[in-house]
């Protein structure tokens, strides 16, 4: 059943390339990736270049090295797309932890907490086209293999009930050296199980390192949507990026920054909500027609932090939000968003106003936000789990 499985999310590639950190890329034939697979995409083939917001600003090409299988110099020829190859040991891993990772359906509104799922976001209300910022990246520390911390943007439409609809798209970090034997504790798994917890469980990569990662859901995390390729939906068009794959480098404290600007815009010319990385790389598109109330426009968008506490031993966790620091530390020590915008609907990008900050347990994970000419709206965010303050 799982080799099933995996038959279906691998698909031929007529390229391979070994990462460094133990990853493989297939490079598969654009025609050919899973997003085709869904009912309402079969037959498609991935649309011509989307039109860009006013003002945005397009070359193409990722950073150098932004990821840790492109450090070789090697690529995925024209044509074809780059996909991070599932290990059975992947789909183990999601199967056993899966109801952990699960999104939550928010009570009321999506900065209200809810199972386990604690966050420091920043986020606005009203009707939107489009979301964009620059947020840094680092290796916070996850405490167990139930948990996990992300940073990232979500673009928001419909009500907290069963029928929200989001797109989202960030970096996420897992725990460092789970490597249990989970073959050993007498699973037992169907095909549908197996399909359902890899839709909804964040547990895929087995590693510490942050890694760029999308999702979507039209029913509160419900049924439908997936992270990454994991299910058809999300039609990638670039053979730069792979989703799911680590991001490299990362910020160091009190040295270097790092960051990755991301850009969620829906597309005037076919109704398509894109993805863009850095200055114009082109990820791939969300179709209109998997969604229901995003088929229109957002309704909310969203910035910041979210990670998964399960009160393991009957104490908050102590796994780390951004950098692990509060946001009082500032530049260099906490984790930040910067330069966010929305897209409005002449397709502008524009300075986000009326902005919201919200930390669930600001003694645990804090946010502080600010404007300046160089940053425009930022805000810094994070914190270490439990302390003191936070038992």
């Amino acid at each position: 059943m799982i080799k099933a499985q995996l038959k279906s999310l691998n698909k031929p590639s007529v390229k391979t390339i070994q990462s460094p950190d133990g990853d493989v890329i297939d490079c598969v034939p654009s025609h050919l990736q899973p997003a085709f697979d869904h009912p309402k995409l079969k037959g498609q083939k991935p649309l011509e270049t989307p039109e860009r917001p006013k003002g945005q600003e397009a070359n193409g090409e990722p950073p150098e090295e932004v990821q840790t299988w492109r450090s070789s110099g090697e690529q995925c020829p024209e044509g074809t797309v780059a996909i991070r190859r599932t290990t059975e040991k992947d789909i183990l891993r999601a199967s056993l932890l899966g109801k952990f990772g699960r999104k939550p359906v928010a009570k009321v509104r999506r900065d209200a907490s809810g199972s386990g799922h604690e966050h420091a976001v920043a986020y606005a209300n009203g009707e939107y086209y489009g979301a964009k910022a620059s947020l840094s990246v680092w290796s916070p520390r996850v405490q167990t293999p139930s948990e996990f911390s992300l940073s990232q943007i979500w673009v928001i439409s419909g009500s907290f009930g069963g029928d929200l609809n989001t797109i989202e798209a960030g970096w996420q970090a897992r725990i460092r050296n789970f490597t249990s034997n989970l073959r050993d504790q007498n699973l037992k798994f169907s095909t549908n199980k197996v399909m359902k917890l890899s839709q909804v469980s964040p547990q895929l990569y087995g590693d510490s390192h942050p890694r760029f990662f999308t999702y979507w859901t039209t029913d509160s995390y419900q049924e439908t949507g997936c992270y990454n390729l994991l299910c058809s939906g999300f039609v990638q068009t670039t053979n730069k990026i792979a989703i799911g794959a680590a991001i490299s480098p990362i910020s160091q404290y009190g040295h270097g920054q790092f960051d990755i600007t991301l850009l969620v815009w829906k597309d005037p010319k076919h109704g398509h909500w894109w993805l863009e990385f850095g200055s114009g790389l082109l990820v791939g598109y969300w179709p209109s027609s998997i969604f229901s109330h995003l088929g229109g426009h957002a309704s909310m968008v969203q910035f910041g932090g979210e990670v998964v506490n399960t009160r393991i031993s009957g104490f908050h966790s102590s796994t780390q939000m951004g950098s692990g620091r509060f946001a009082g530390e500032g530049f260099r020590r906490a984790a930040y968003f910067r330069n966010l915008e929305v897209v409005d609907w002449g397709n502008s990008l524009i300075p986000l106003s009326n902005l919201h900050i919200l930390a669930d347990h600001p003694t645990c994970y804090d946010i502080r936000g600010g404007v300046n000419a160089i940053w425009g709206n930022y805000f810094y965010y994070g914190g270490p789990g439990r302390n003191i303050k936070c038992p």
